[in-house]
């Protein structure tokens, strides 16, 4: 085998210069329309590619720029930056708009994941239907999570990477805090409807909210 041989199969196994897999990330991210992990983003490059150093020098190219690199869950994806949305708005089409139960059954999962259907109950104080679950299940907006290790394993509920990315979050945490919503004026000072911990783990005073006032966070699906 000549020398050149020689180079060339080496260079089969030789991953590409950071900057070409950044390229490559950049591309891979622009062509696909839902967020997608970083080992499924390696499995398209090159050997010996390495997708999350990629990504993090990615992220930090597109810091302030129109549109930014994002994390959902533990998928990365490209969207508009989030001081920009108004921008949007005229190709948004609402096709459906999410009942008051749903509204707040998606709060409860979101701020209490994972949460069983008898654990939403006793927070709403009625009985939540079927039809209501099914219908977050079918938008994808939650999914069904691990059994509970309790008498009949009941199955708990937790939010979507779906859920994640329409509200521009990169988990459950970056929900704001109870404090935080009144301060912006979506919820009022009334007694609440039940016992609801904020997204930080401190119970709230008896002048929290209910559940019923947290429609404004979700809006319309």
């Amino acid at each position: 085998m000549s020398e050149t041989e020689t180079e060339q199969e080496e260079s089969l196994f030789e991953a590409p210069p950071m900057a070409e897999q950044e390229r490559m990330v950049e591309a891979i991210l622009f062509a696909t329309a839902e967020p997608v992990t970083s080992k499924e983003i390696e499995a398209r490059m090159p050997h010996g590619s390495d997708a999350a150093e990629a990504l993090a020098h990615l992220r930090k190219r597109y810091e302030g720029r129109g549109v930014n690199v994002v994390k959902v869950g533990d998928a990365w994806a490209i969207r508009t930056a989030g001081d920009l949305g108004f921008l949007m708005q005229k190709e948004t089409v609402e096709t459906r708009k999410l009942s008051r139960a749903a509204i707040e059954t998606l709060a409860i999962v979101a701020y209490h994941q994972p949460v069983t259907r008898a654990e939403i109950e006793e927070i709403r104080g009625v009985s939540v239907s079927r039809g209501t679950v099914d219908q977050l299940l079918e938008l994808e907006w939650i999914r069904f999570g691990r059994r509970r290790m309790t008498p009949g394993r009941p199955v708990t509920y937790v939010v979507t990477q779906h859920f994640l990315d329409h509200f521009g979050l990169e988990n459950a945490r970056d929900l704001p805090g109870l404090k935080e919503l009144r301060a912006a004026g979506l919820l009022e000072n009334r007694p609440p409807m039940g016992n609801i911990a904020s997204i930080d783990g401190e119970d709230e005073d008896e002048s929290d909210a209910p559940l019923d006032d947290q429609d404004e966070l979700f809006g319309d699906a």
